[in-house]
């Protein structure tokens, strides 16, 4: 049970003196009830210029109903604001509900009303601040699909947590959770939550104005200056996107926390930003059915992966159904595309068309299949290989051809055997343990679990993505140009053609 219901607030009796003063109270926001004045920005509760002792919790209520006056605030509602990061029964509600009317000597000013809630009654004078958050987050039209535990979890985390990075592999579903996690703690920031899409910003140096009109700030042309406007905001920022201009948001997240420590911030990045104070989340695939949920729809229904293919299969198609011959081949394509909501979203797509047999069958041949996104996505989310391009043409020659040559193995590969198979080739002499930790950092190779040495292995759709940039001869010829200006004309020619002849045959 909570204990400050009736605690007096800390540092009241240095606000007597403003309180005693009607003209700065009033020109301050104060709103005032019969013998009461609620002064918001001391959070305190005065009668005839002297403090009523009550706790932050009923304080919070109070703000809250007053927003209000003479309107029913559920209960529902007035939990999430109060108790944002926790669960609490309606019980905790009530006995701040009481302690409110006992310090406001009765209960005529508080209305309950079983079905609607509580209502402040009392006329109420001076301007009302109403605190909704503002925002400019986008309104989702679907439901987010099997995050339901993790959003409770990163919701709470987030409240502790002033900056939070979640990272994965492209097409896991980075922005589309951070944008309902955004929304999911809207309620708890004054000044509001502010999306920021670092796709949209050209260069490094546009970003500081790109963030200025977003949070509707003076133009300014260091993150000091920045921060200095944000030092009194309480706020989340949301980064989407962050790798994109990795130094330059690095920059802006240490000066946040030393200028701005109100402000919280939640980036999407495929890779960690390496800050103080970030803690970072790797999103995790959607759980896939395995052989021995193939018995009955309901079992296979029971797995994100499905529910979400099943949802976009059914908006691509009207009248669509699982069907138990369905069952096998959905569960490869599910295998086939790791899990990957975006991935799956493109192939629910083509279900019209295909079937979930044809599907299956064109899968087999790579990941073409799947490049009817949505109009409304950016162009990185329109299709599989667009988002994979992001981070592809990103990397450096050595990592580049290290993922290529990753992408020939079926199975997870160790460092040693790794070293051998690449003997005879320029990544002969290279760090491969530091080429496969950024890899690994960048969400293009997993570790596989399991004793003994560390094994690495891509993904299914990363394999074929790989494949294909070899078997794409205006691919091959460009990685010929760049591998003969990293090297040194007339080299690196037999081992990119090794790449390629290796990667006809793979499967």
């Amino acid at each position: 049970m909570e204990k400050d219901a009736q605690t007096p607030k800390a540092g009241c009796s240095s606000a007597i003196a403003t309180m005693n003063n009607p003209l700065a109270t009033d020109a301050d926001g104060t709103l005032r009830f019969g013998a009461y004045a609620f002064h918001r920005q001391q959070r305190l509760v005065s009668k005839a210029g002297w403090p009523v002792p009550l706790g932050g919790r009923a304080l919070d209520i109070l703000a809250a109903l007053l927003e209000v006056p003479g309107q029913f605030v559920s209960k529902a509602s007035l939990i999430d604001r109060v108790w944002p990061d926790s669960v609490v029964e309606e019980t905790n509600l009530r006995v701040h509900i009481a302690a409110l009317r006992r310090a406001l000597d009765g209960q005529h000013l508080i209305l309950n009303d079983p079905q609607r809630g509580y209502c402040f009654a009392a006329p109420v004078l001076g301007s009302v601040h109403v605190t909704t958050p503002r925002h400019n987050l986008a309104a989702r039209l679907s439901p987010v699909i099997g995050r339901d535990e993790l959003l409770r979890v990163l919701a709470r985390r987030l409240s502790r947590q002033p900056l939070m990075t979640l990272t994965g592999c492209a097409g896991v579903g980075k922005s589309t959770l951070a944008l309902a996690l955004a929304a999911k703690v809207l309620p708890r920031y004054r000044d509001g939550v502010w999306w920021v899409d670092l796709a949209t910003v050209d260069a490094p140096t546009q970003m500081l104005r790109h963030l200025a009109t977003v949070l509707q700030l003076q133009p300014c042309a260091t993150a000091v200056e920045l921060c200095r406007q944000l030092v009194n905001r309480q706020l989340l920022l949301v980064l989407d996107g962050a790798d994109l201009l990795l130094g330059a948001c690095r920059h802006l997240l240490r000066v946040v926390r030393e200028q701005a420590p109100h402000v919280s911030v939640l980036v999407s990045s495929r890779e960690a930003l390496l800050v103080p104070g970030e803690w970072c989340v790797r999103v995790p695939r959607l759980a896939m059915p395995g052989p021995s949920s193939l018995t009955s729809v309901e079992q296979a229904m029971a797995y994100p992966a499905v529910q979400l293919f099943v949802a976009r299969a059914c908006a691509a198609q009207q009248g669509f159904v699982l069907r138990p011959q369905d069952l096998a081949p959905l569960r490869d394509i599910c295998r086939r595309l790791d899990g990957l909501p975006l991935a799956l979203e493109l192939a629910a797509a083509q279900v019209d068309a295909l079937g979930v047999h044809g599907l299956q069958a064109q899968l087999r041949n790579g990941l073409q299949v799947l490049t009817r996104g949505r109009r409304t996505a950016v162009a990185r989310h329109q299709s599989l290989s667009a988002a994979l391009d992001w981070t592809y043409e990103r990397l450096s020659l050595p990592e580049r051809w290290l993922f290529l040559q990753l992408g020939l193995f079926r199975m997870a590969v160790t460092l040693p055997t790794l070293s051998e198979l690449v003997a005879g080739t320029e990544l002969e002499h290279a760090d491969l343990s530091y080429l496969l930790a950024r890899l690994v950092n960048l969400s293009l190779l997993t570790l596989e679990p399991g004793p003994g040495p560390e094994r690495y292995r891509l993904l299914h759709c990363l394999r074929s993505y790989a494949l294909a940039q070899l078997r794409d001869p205006g691919q091959v010829a460009r990685l010929q140009q760049d591998y003969g200006h990293y090297l040194g004309p007339l080299s690196g020619r037999p081992f990119v053609l090794q790449l390629v002849e290796q990667a006809a045959h793979a499967e």
